[in-house]
C-alpha cells in the first residue's frame, strides 16, 4: 500500500516541485497541500495521512505550532510529522522537534533523502538530514540560558550507547541492525528501553539528548563518568 503523505507549505512553487518529487515513487502518494499552518492541520485531521511533510514558517499558524497540535505531548494519536525548510536556523528545528515532530531536512536534501524520510517516518523511524545534525548541537550549545539536559533514569548500557549514538546520526531500524551486526527485533528492545531510560517520546528525543549532552560532537561538553 501506498504511503499517504499531507504537503504543507505557503508557497506554491514548492508544493508543486515536493509533489513532482514524491508523486514518482512507487510506494508514495501525496493526498493534499495546505498554504498556511491552519489549513495543514484541519486537513490533516480529516484525511489522517501517514505522514505530514511540513515547513516550519507558514502564515495563520507556524510550522512548529501545527506539530504541536498533531503530535504534541498532549496528543492521544501524534501523527508522523517531517519538517522541512531552507531556513539555518537550528533554535526553529529544535522546538519542532521537541514539539513531537518525527524528522527534519533542508529543502535541498535531494530528492532519495526526501523520499526516505518520508519512508522512514511511515514505518516509525526518524531520518535526520546528516547535515543538520552537527550544527544543530554547536549552535544549540551556544544558546544563552540552556537547562541542562536530564540524567537518564538508570545508567546506560554499553550497547545502548552505540544504538543511541545510531539514533542521534538519523539511522533507520534497518541500518542500525546492519551498522550494529543485530537483529531488528533486538534494535527495537534496545530503543524501548532507551526511551524508558531518558524519559523520551520518541526517537528524535532520544536524539536530541544525545546531542545535549556531547554525545556526538563537542569534547568539553562530554558528561564525565
Amino acid at each position: 500500500m501506498s504511503i499517504r503523505v499531507l504537503v504543507a507549505d505557503d508557497q506554491d512553487l514548492v508544493r508543486t516541485g515536493l509533489r513532482m518529487i514524491l508523486d514518482v515513487q512507487p510506494d508514495i502518494d501525496v493526498i493534499g497541500e495546505a498554504a498556511d499552518g491552519r489549513q495543514a492541520v484541519e486537513l490533516a485531521r480529516e484525511l489522517h495521512p501517514d505522514v505530514c511533510l511540513f515547513d516550519i514558517r507558514m502564515p495563520k499558524l507556524n510550522g512548529i505550532e501545527a506539530v504541536n497540535l498533531l503530535a504534541g505531548p498532549d496528543v492521544t494519536d501524534p501523527m508522523a510529522i517531517v519538517v522541512i525548510t531552507t531556513f539555518d536556523l537550528d533554535s526553529y528545528v529544535h522546538e519542532a522537534l521537541r514539539a513531537g515532530a518525527r524528522g527534519f531536512l533542508l529543502k535541498d536534501a535531494g530528492p532519495d533523502l526526501l523520499a526516505q524520510s518520508i519512508r522512514a517516518a511511515a514505518s516509525g523511524d526518524a531520518l535526520i538530514a546528516p547535515s543538520i545534525t552537527a550544527r544543530l548541537l554547536t549552535k544549540f550549545a551556544q544558546l544563552p540560558h540552556r537547562k541542562a539536559p536530564s540524567q537518564p533514569l538508570e545508567t546506560l548500557t554499553t550497547r545502548e550507547e552505540q544504538v543511541l549514538l545510531t539514533v542521534a546520526r538519523g539511522r533507520t531500524n534497518a541500518e542500525i541492525a546492519d551498522e550494529l551486526h543485530i537483529s531488528l527485533s533486538t534494535v527495537k528492545t534496545h530503543l524501548a528501553s532507551l526511551m524508558g531510560k531518558l524519559g523520551a517520546r520518541n526517537r528524535v528525543e532520544m536524539a536530541m539528548w544525545a546531542y545535549e549532552t556531547g554525545r556526538i560532537h563537542g569534547e568539553s561538553h562530554r558528561p564525565k563518568g
